[in-house]
């Protein structure tokens, strides 16, 4: 999973198309990223980068703060979920 530092939104995407997900998770097809950038605003949601190594980048609808938020809480859950060793050393 790539990590929230590195996604783009909204003005830092510079591609000339995206594919287009849309907030309820239906596919919007290949836009140019103005039209992808004008139904975020709309929606008052971010455009973001998800898919950035396709061709063309799969861009998403969404709240990115509610993302970056609902990213960090998977990833305390998951190292809450790991079991940690001690390895006890004997000395002679």
């Amino acid at each position: 999973m790539a990590d929230n530092r590195d996604l783009r939104i909204n003005g830092q995407i510079r591609v000339r198309e995206v594919r287009l997900i849309d907030d309820e998770g239906n596919a919007g097809g290949i836009l140019s990223t103005q039209e992808a950038f004008n139904i975020a605003r709309e929606r008052q949601l971010d455009l973001v980068e998800v898919a950035p190594q396709a061709k063309p980048p799969v861009c998403k609808i969404l709240d990115y703060g509610k993302y970056c938020f609902d990213l960090e809480k998977k990833q305390r859950e998951s190292k809450k979920k790991q079991k940690q060793s001690k390895l006890k050393e004997i000395s002679s």
